[in-house]
């Protein structure tokens, strides 16, 4: 087992010096039991909030639990027992209890139900230990009881599951499906916290069949289970259910972001309302649409944030852009990142990924997805023409008091050649100097050193052309 840091320990000895118990709980206790290192750090206590702050001055309370911050990373709640929940989400009273076995005994999972001292001495009531060792999700006492408290906890099961690696425990799951109506009472901001840990999950695709298996997923997101077993068109080999979680399966191997992971997820929950026909004829035409739609009023309903909802419907809705070697213009590219925006047109090749995967295709990026990424990135540049340059045509004329023509152009074409060389040079002092000096001269240097430029010019934009196809491996 990891050492528990000596700060966390003398906050420990320290209550217990002022005559209390106290004791680490929760997620610490199993991340040191499985050798990971706590990412938070639970206490629990028979000393009053108020007696935490009178031994922690700097302290303070946070919560209606009475749970008190110490070092801005140390949470300490005293012990506590709960009254019934009538509403299946919140304890209808919550009183302080007088020992840690009181406290363990209305905790949700085993593994979360074991309690540390400083010195390590070890307080398992329930076997969490030994359901740790199995890798066994196992509720405290009677699984309907449990999730009659807080139905939550139902898919906070299969949160622990999936991101452990564990099994729900055999009872504990079949209560789960017995009870899952309950799960119509919890808030979509509770609903989309969980959800979210899941599909950030590296077994996420696991989760999400845990939920649907576990009859959740209805209650979490049914427009994706509406795609179970919906077949389609013959380049497919699977199910629409199946192709999205498998799709989410490689953004969540690819440690591809929670957005990514999302619309990678739920890119064709368009599909069963867009169906016609049957077989191998089945069309899903505009599906990406219809599809777009429901994850706005989805994500919408589950609280996500305005700015969250607009990117991931941008994904969806764009999944299915077309794109041939030579068929597809720079402009039609072009439009495609106006739409998308540009900090996501990455994220949107991901999403384009991870659909093939999860079509069954071997291959992530053929080399029209990587053509692809060579075009935006061309696009993405700003073309070396002599709208870069610091100076005008008209700037030209008015210094050197002439009337438009080829000349204009000469001496624009020398000073870029200039700022090529040096891009310091692109300063409206030093072109207008510049000018004067090549005003000066005649027709033929001027034609001269035009030529010159543009031959320059042209080699460092085939270079770069040549350095931008190289990196994504085209031709």
């Amino acid at each position: 087992m990891m050492k528990i840091p000596k700060k966390i320990k003398d906050v420990l000895k320290k209550l217990e010096k002022n005559d209390f118990q106290a004791f680490l709980v929760g997620g610490c206790v199993r991340d040191l039991l499985t050798d990971k290192e706590p990412k938070d750090w639970d206490m629990t206590t028979n000393a009053t909030p108020e007696e935490i702050v009178k031994i922690f001055p700097d302290s303070y309370i946070d919560n209606k639990f009475g749970t008190v911050t110490v070092l801005n990373e140390i949470e300490i709640t005293p012990f506590r027992t709960e009254a019934k929940y009538t509403d299946k989400r919140h304890p209808d009273k919550v009183e302080w209890a007088k020992t840690i076995e009181e406290d363990l005994s209305r905790r949700d999972f085993t593994i979360n139900a074991i309690a540390f001292n400083a010195d390590l001495k070890e307080i398992d009531l329930f076997e969490g230990k030994e359901d740790l060792t199995k890798k066994i999700i196992r509720t405290v006492g009677k699984a309907e009881d449990r999730f009659s408290e807080d139905a939550l906890r139902m898919m906070r099961a299969v949160r622990f599951a999936t991101v452990l690696g564990f099994e729900i425990e055999e009872k504990t799951a079949e209560a789960i499906k017995k009870n899952a109506i309950w799960m119509k009472v919890i808030s979509q901001e509770r609903i989309r916290d969980e959800l979210v840990k899941i599909v950030m999950a590296d077994n996420a695709y696991k989760g999400i069949e845990m939920l649907r298996e576990l009859g959740l997923l209805k209650f979490v997101l049914p427009e994706l289970e509406e795609g179970y077993e919906v077949a389609q068109a013959k380049h497919h080999t699977f199910d629409v259910y199946t192709h999205s979680i498998l799709s989410l399966k490689y953004a969540a191997e690819k440690k591809f972001n929670r957005d990514v992971r999302l619309a990678s997820l739920l890119h064709d929950i368009g599909k069963p309302k867009s169906k016609r026909g049957k077989g191998e004829k089945a069309t899903f035409y505009g599906h990406e649409v219809v599809g777009a739609r429901m994850v706005n009023k989805r994500l919408e309903r589950l609280k996500f944030s305005k700015k969250d909802i607009e990117k991931i419907v941008k994904l969806v809705r764009y999944h299915l852009f077309y794109y041939n070697v030579d068929e597809v213009s720079e402009s039609s590219v072009r439009r495609l990142v106006r739409k998308v925006g540009p900090e996501s047109i990455e994220e949107l090749l991901q999403v384009r990924m991870a659909d093939r995967i999860g079509s069954g295709v071997p291959k992530a990026e053929p080399y029209k997805l990587r053509h692809m990424k060579y075009v935006i990135d061309k696009a993405s540049k700003d073309p070396i023409s002599v709208k870069m340059l610091k100076i005008d045509g008209q700037d030209i004329i008015k210094i050197l008091g002439i009337k438009p023509g080829p000349k204009i152009g000469q001496i624009l074409d020398v000073l870029l050649g200039y700022v090529l060389d040096d891009p310091k040079n692109n300063k409206k002092i030093f072109l207008e100097k510049e000018v004067k000096k090549l005003g000066s001269l005649s027709e033929k240097e001027l034609l001269s050193l035009a030529k010159s430029s543009q031959k320059d010019r042209d080699k460092i934009i085939m270079k770069e052309d040549s350095m931008t196809k190289k990196k994504y491996w085209v031709t």
